[in-house]
């Protein structure tokens, strides 16, 4: 189970960090609904591509904790968005990182 989650985490954040670093209006535009700025936007999305990397990697090798700090990478990152979205008065739209979050925790407290 764990193992599709990460997958399924992985293929997640992978697609959204090549779409922002892509530089497409599709790609941005969620941040840009949000006013971030697109190079900060296209970081954002190159630490996302990482991070999944380091899911996958995970997956590779099992007992290397890379997985789990990758995990941990997202975690903070889809806090942050949440409280970018609340900050922006955007709270509707925060659902997806939300959702995300929730399924990092589960990965993170069952990998421990």
């Amino acid at each position: 189970m764990i193992n599709i989650l990460a997958g399924f985490l992985a293929l997640i954040f992978a697609i959204s960090g090549i779409s922002k670093i892509s530089g497409t209006a599709a790609g941005l535009s969620g941040t840009r609904d949000l006013q971030v700025p697109d190079s900060i936007a296209k970081l954002i999305g190159v630490f996302e591509l990482v991070c999944a990397l380091g899911l996958i990697w995970g997956l590779r090798y099992p007992d290397d904790k890379f997985g789990w700090l990758a995990a941990v990478g997202l975690w903070c990152t889809m806090l942050g968005a949440i409280f970018i979205h609340f900050q922006k008065q955007k709270r509707r739209t925060a659902f997806p990182a939300g959702f995300l979050l929730i399924l990092i925790t589960i990965f993170l407290v069952i990998k421990q």
